[in-house]
């Protein structure tokens, strides 16, 4: 295994660690938007020069939304309580076989899809069917949609779909009282 290869279970932890910080951090999100659409790195913004004369009307930007730290507490909470999630990443597997780590694997798959469908409704990006043929006509949706491979000139773009991506479009997280502690994820537990 190399830094830039890490193994499938290598691969899970990063991707489960990765969803968490960005759910937490809108900054990291944006990053990885840009990322993922090819777009170049911004550069800082040049020293402040006299503002001109002549105002000038820039066009509307979206904004960033500030994420809240409980829903994403809240949200790891679940996947530890139904899939003992962070204890199956915090777990050094070095030791394990392959045949135990794939069992535990099957275990917390399991918890984690339960999970999500109880709390989320989740629905593909893209209807049709992975490797089949598409084009994408002039004004498709870049957050959605992220093109891989040899991208030259301008849509539409023919390819063929190799993730149907996926998106959120209901979210049933349960109300949290004032007296919760979101940081507490899963509480020691003493046998007595």
């Amino acid at each position: 295994m190399t830094d830039s290869n890490p193994s499938l279970l290598g691969r899970i932890s990063l991707a489960f660690g990765t969803f968490f910080a960005i759910i937490g951090d809108a900054e990291l999100a944006a990053g990885i938007r840009r990322l993922r659409a090819g777009a170049p790195e911004p550069q800082p913004a040049p020293a402040a020069e006299p503002e001109p004369a002549v105002a000038v009307v820039a066009p509307a930007v979206s904004t960033l939304h500030q994420t809240s730290p409980e829903s994403a507490l809240q949200l790891l909470g679940l996947l530890q309580r139904e899939a003992r999630l962070v204890d199956f990443v915090e777990e050094d597997i070095t030791a394990y076989s392959d045949a135990d780590i794939g069992a535990a694997a099957r275990l917390v798959h399991e918890g984690c899809r339960k999970t999500l469908r109880e709390h989320f409704s989740l629905q593909p990006v893209r209807a049709e069917n992975e490797s089949e043929r598409i084009t994408l006509a002039a004004g498709f949706d870049a957050a959605a949609i992220r093109l891989s491979g040899k991208v030259v000139g301008q849509p539409p773009f023919s390819g063929q779909l190799t993730h149907r991506g996926w998106r959120v479009s209901d979210t049933r997280l349960p109300s949290l009282s004032d007296c919760h502690d979101p940081s507490i994820i899963a509480p020691a537990e003493v046998e007595l």
